[in-house]
């Protein structure tokens, strides 16, 4: 690739196109429909770090840090850094089995809308074929373009194809290895796997040192092609796209890519962190978290079917797929989306735990669709005792729901009531659809004709008192949310 050249094609993009490279011109975005409706999505971190399986996807980083568990593993395992480094084990990363057509049926039937491959994670292998690096996997391990085989499938079964660069974070990831006698050693040069293995900020210092004009400019030419190369409807950022060096280069890289996306005529997105853009820009994104209340805007979580690692290891911990329905359709509720994250192993199979998770969503989704796919906020969120924990990193723990934890949405002429527990005699108070005294203002004004139950052969009875619409069913069991569709006038 002449990266001059491409640098001065994409100040070409944004100097002739409607978005300029600054909050003001990009608040002017506009948030994508199929987003917005769209509602669960797919996150997939698959790559290298998938070999070793071990710990969790910052295998890369942490084998390099001394008394680490990944350090010791390492050793134990295959040896000194000096003679079996991280950039051996890429010709163990075969991919043998990978076949993208059967990911995505998987994808499919989970009742997923969108799916997010890691294009590029923070150890600088990038899943694609590209001009820019010859460590890809087009060209190594696999020798196959990842992410265009699985464009092709999920576009193939209409669902929409998106992408993650976890780019940036490269500046510093491999640094702790030239701390002692291993194989990342100077000189490194742009290109090299292990370039520029930079000393790594610490919390307290976040900021600094800055990433060099060079690797910034590495940094957006990566991500540009990927948007050249495969036309992501979303692309994903992870942290320390916020950093105060890179800002200037994000704003041109969402100036280019809302270009490119209006050149096409497609509606695009971008998910964000930390405040790395102007709010407005582009979607809020919240990692392994949510909110506690309903938000105004759209905005996006993403966490993992596993709460211990994004990739797969030997020793995942998962979590249920009652508590992942359970957090969609909080999510939902409060004007969110959920993208949900599996780990394939080396091999490009899909763990069975993580398909059986999956299966068991889609098999809810099939049922109960209707009260997320495609819906919109109501007054108020939902009602419960239970308290949600706000912010990211707050996902370590199952919550108990109580059968008076109800989660709403609208659409068309229908609220729709989750009992995010139900109650085993079958009796539930929804509150906010109680009549009240006339001196104070309900959530409620309308008139409710009819009351059904997703999923089961019953008519439930109900009434409408001050207090509550009280609906009662006989034969409703289930470990899993039940939606009540209440017709409204």
């Amino acid at each position: 690739m002449d990266k001059k050249k491409y640098l001065q094609e994409i100040d070409r993009v944004i100097r002739e196109g409607k978005f300029k490279d600054n909050w003001d011109s990009l608040s002017n975005y506009k948030l994508a429909d199929w987003y917005r409706n769209a509602k669960f999505g797919i996150f997939i971190h698959w790559g290298v770090y998938s070999v070793p399986a071990f710990a969790n996807e910052w295998y890369s980083r942490n084998m390099y840090i001394k008394d680490s568990r990944e350090y010791e593993h390492h050793i134990k395992t295959y040896g000194e850094h000096k003679n079996f480094g991280y950039k051996d084990f890429i010709p163990l990363f075969k991919a043998e089995k990978f076949n993208a057509e059967e990911w995505v049926e998987v994808f499919q039937r989970s009742g997923a809308k969108y799916v997010v491959p890691v294009a590029e994670h923070h150890d600088g292998f990038q899943m694609y074929k590209s001009e820019i690096s010859h460590y890809n996997a087009y060209e190594m391990g696999p020798k196959r373009d990842v992410l265009g085989e699985l464009k092709q499938a999920i576009e193939n079964c209409n669902m929409r194809f998106c992408a993650s660069s976890h780019r940036v974070e490269h500046w510093f990831f491999m640094g702790h290895g030239k701390e002692f006698d291993s194989d990342i050693k100077e000189p490194l040069v742009c290109g090299d796997f292990y370039w520029p293995a930079m000393p790594e900020p610490q919390h307290h210092d976040l900021f600094s040192p800055d990433p060099s004009e060079e690797y910034l400019k590495d940094w957006l030419m990566r991500t540009c092609e990927i948007v050249d190369r495969y036309k992501p409807n979303l692309i994903y950022f992870d942290w320390w796209i916020q950093h105060s060096a890179v800002k200037p280069y994000l704003k041109k890289f969402a100036a280019y890519y809302y270009n490119r996306a209006a050149e096409w005529g497609a509606e695009v997105a971008i998910n964000y962190k930390h405040d790395a853009f102007m709010f407005g820009c582009a979607v809020v994104d919240i990692e392994r978290g949510q909110f506690a209340e309903q938000k105004p805007y759209f905005w996006q979580t993403d966490t993992a079917v596993a709460r211990n690692s994004w990739c797969y290891t030997e020793n995942n911990e998962y979590k249920t797929a009652g508590e992942i329905i359970c957090d969609l359709v909080d999510i939902v509720s409060k004007n969110g989306s959920l993208l949900l994250n599996i780990g394939p192993k080396a091999d490009g199979t899909i763990p069975e735990e993580d398909k059986a998770i999956l299966l068991e969503i889609g098999e809810w989704l099939k049922v109960n669709g209707e009260a997320i796919y495609e819906s919109k906020v109501w007054r108020k969120a939902g009602e419960g005792p239970t308290q949600i924990q706000e912010g990211q990193f707050a996902d370590g723990n199952s919550k108990v729901f109580t059968p008076e934890d109800i989660r709403f949405t609208v659409k068309g002429s229908y609220i729709y009531a989750t009992v995010l527990k139900y109650p085993e005699d079958g009796n539930v108070r929804i509150k906010s659809l109680g009549e009240r005294d006339s001196s104070r203002l309900p959530h409620f004004h309308g008139i409710i004709k009819e009351v059904s139950v997703l999923g089961f052969n019953e008519v439930p009875a109900w009434k409408r008192t001050e207090d509550a619409l009280v609906v009662s069913t006989n034969r409703v069991q289930s470990e899993k949310p039940v939606v009540f569709k209440i017709l409204v006038d």
